[in-house]
This record gives structure tokens, sequence and C-alpha cells, in this order.
């Protein structure tokens, strides 16, 4: 069973999501697409009017936009991810922390994303601004918080949503928001477009820039979008194993121009080099799976096909990090920010821990071929359907 999610708890929530492996039909759009397909004409006619940004920028740019009509937010295609610093990954000093963010922003990854539940992670970011607006007043221009916003599943009131957004606000020391992704846990209760709404007035007076998504479906996004919402990304689990998206998400992103923001792309580290060869069911006789994220995804391999076909894998991507020059993990991000409506993905950064800054410098300068990418499906469809096994995007975290 998954205890531990990337969503993360809440605050003051008691509910935790489960992960079986017993996947439930999904319904209506993406029980068959059919009412995806019909929509088409409408979301093309939708975009053209609300001026939606609907292509891919070129592989080789570090920066793109996100957009919707007048609200655009240029981001880093490599974005800095801080569930790290909410415990589980080792001791985070403040100080050290904020040093190492720097770093990364001075080396051109000055896009940070974290959220509420992220243990300090929104007072960091304070901290750090503020040391950019003092020492490095040329930067603040081009450094992004994108921040997350977890309620439990209740009712919606102008007033509790405006708090907890100006509770973020104060911690990150920003008079509004970059981007606010907003998560809900049950969709049995229809109350997340209530928020979404209070939301947007709160977009209208300026505390947020950008209304983003994390954890969505497919169903519910559209209706999200068909109620007039002004959404510009939804952050969802994207990797070589995990390409659910690009199933029925991807289509209407690519119709609406919402773009996707991924996490979980290089498995909390389980694609590496660390990991090649590693015989992990004897105790002691490989590298400890001893943090949430690595125990995490490799419950994800279990579904998706174990782990001899994910050594197969592992191989097939050093092989074509081999003939690069680059590394394991290099291959893995710039293989899902080559997918379709893919703006950008995270790596988790452990600040003042270790860096991995020289990697990713190199994603912006790998082009994989046809050769490249027909060896990694060789051998990636030889796994499980994760649709069929999970359901559809973040359907992981509504699985008890």
């Amino acid at each position: 069973m998954m205890t531990t999610i990337q969503a993360g708890i809440p605050r003051q929530c008691p509910w935790r999501s489960s992960f079986g492996i017993v996947g439930t039909p999904l319904v209506g759009i993406v029980k068959d697409g059919k009412k995806l397909q019909a929509q088409r004409r409408r979301w093309n006619t939708k975009a053209s009017r609300c001026q939606l940004n609907v292509e891919t920028p070129p592989v080789t740019e570090w920066r793109t936009v996100v957009e919707h009509g007048d609200d655009k937010l240029d981001i880093c295609r490599v974005i800095n991810g801080m569930w790290q610093t909410s415990g589980g990954w080792g001791k985070i000093d403040r100080n050290n922390a904020v040093e190492a963010m720097l770093g990364y922003a001075d080396n051109g990854f000055t896009t940070f994303d974290m959220a509420d539940h992220y243990g300090p992670a929104e007072d960091l970011y304070g901290i750090f601004i503020n040391r950019v607006r003092r020492e490095r007043p040329e930067m603040v221009d081009t450094v992004r918080g994108l921040t997350k916003w977890v309620p439990p599943p209740g009712k919606m009131t102008g007033a509790y949503v405006r708090d907890n957004i100006e509770i973020s606000r104060k911690r990150m020391d920003v008079k509004s928001l970059d981007m606010l992704q907003f998560h809900w846990w049950e969709y049995s209760n229809p109350a997340y477009l209530d928020a979404l709404k209070f939301l947007t007035d709160l977009k209208e007076e300026g505390k947020i820039k950008t209304l983003a998504l994390t954890n969505f479906d497919t169903k519910r996004l559209q209706i999200i979008l068909e109620n007039g919402i002004p959404i510009v990304s939804n952050q969802v689990q994207h990797s070589v194993v995990d390409m659910r998206p690009q199933k029925q998400m991807a289509e209407l992103c690519q119709l609406s121009g919402v773009k996707l923001i991924t996490y979980g792309t290089v498995m909390g580290g389980l694609l590496s080099e660390k990991f090649l060869d590693a015989n992990i069911s004897i105790p002691f006789a490989g590298p400890p799976l001893n943090t949430p994220s690595l125990q995490k995804y490799k419950r994800m391999v279990d579904a998706w096909g174990g782990w001899s076909l994910f050594q197969e894998l592992l191989k097939t991507l050093k092989n074509v990090a081999l003939k690069h020059g680059v590394s394991l993990p290099t291959v893995a991000v710039r293989y899902i920010l080559d997918q379709p409506s893919v703006a950008g993905s995270m790596i988790g950064v452990r600040l003042g821990l270790s860096e991995h800054i020289g990697d990713s410098k190199v994603i912006f300068s790998l082009a994989l071929d046809d050769e490249d990418r027909e060896s990694i499906m060789e051998v990636t469809k030889k796994g499980k359907d994760l649709v069929t096994v999970i359901g559809d995007c973040g359907d992981e975290y509504r699985r008890v």
C-alpha cells in the first residue's frame, strides 16, 4: 500500500491516500474518449478566443511560458522541487538551504516548486527571495516560486480560501504568488469548483498571478475549464515508467493550451546509475530505499512491471546515455521534456546536502534521436498500462 505521497498531507488534514493495484474503470470522457473527441471543435474555438498557448517550445530552450489569455508566467523548464525539505531526506539547515537555492538560481535554475505542507519550503523561499532582492536585484524578474494549496475536502468559502492563500503569501514574502497549484482529495465533493472560483477572484485582485492544478485527472480538468477557470498547467506524475499523462491528458492539453508540469521524472533517484544492476531483494545487498520518494516510486515500478523489467529499462537508458556522453537521469528527464504538452519537469533538490547542477545543465544540450526513443519505447511497451492498473493522472491519490 502507498501511504507516502507526493501531494503530501494538508494542514490539519487527517486523510491519507493509499495506492492500490486494482484500478477502477474511468467514466465519461476518459472511458472511451468519445466526449473528448466531440469537444475538439469547441476547444479549438475557445483556444483561439482566449489566446491560449498551444505550441510546445523548442526543446533547447531553458525557459517557456505557461499561459491562459492574459495570464502568463515564464518558467525554467527544469524546476527545483522542494518536497525534499519536508523531512525524510536528511536534516535541512536553513542557511545552507538558502545558499543552495542561490546556487541553483545563479546557474539559471530559477524556478522553485513547493507547497503549503512541504515543511519549511515556503519559509525558505521567503528568505531566499529577500536575499535575491538585496544581493541579486537583476535576477528578481526571472525567479519564480510555484506553490500548492492542498485543503481538506470540506465546504469552501471565500474567507477560508483567502485566509489560506494569505498564509502562503506571508511565508513566501511576496505580494502576489507566481503560481498557485490547487489539489483536491475527493471528486465526490464538487466544492473544488467553489474553491477554484474563489481562487480566480484572488487572481483578479492580484494576489495570484497564474492559477494551476496538481494531480487532477482529464475528466475533472475538462469540467474545470468548462466552468471558465483560467488554468495554465496541471502538475502530474510523469516518467519513462509512468506515461499516463500521454494517454487522455495530453490530448486535452493540446486542445485547450493547458501545459503539464511533471514530477517523479527521475523517480526519486531510481532512474539513475546507482540502481543499475542493483539487487534490492536481499537486505543490505543493494542501495537502500531510504527516502519517501524512493519507496513511493519502487511501488510504481512494482505496479508497472517489476524490478527485472526495470533493470532492462535502466540498461537501455544507460546505453543511450553512453552514446551521448551524459548521465542516465539526464536521458530520463530529456525524454519527458520532449513529450507533448510538457512545459517543465521537476528534479528534487536536497538543499545543502547534495546538488545536481552540472547534470541538469546538460539536459538542455541533449537531443535524443529516433533511435534513442525507439530503443526506450521497445522496453516501456513491455510494462503494464498504468491507466488500467491505477487510473488516470492523480488517481493514485484517490485509491483507498
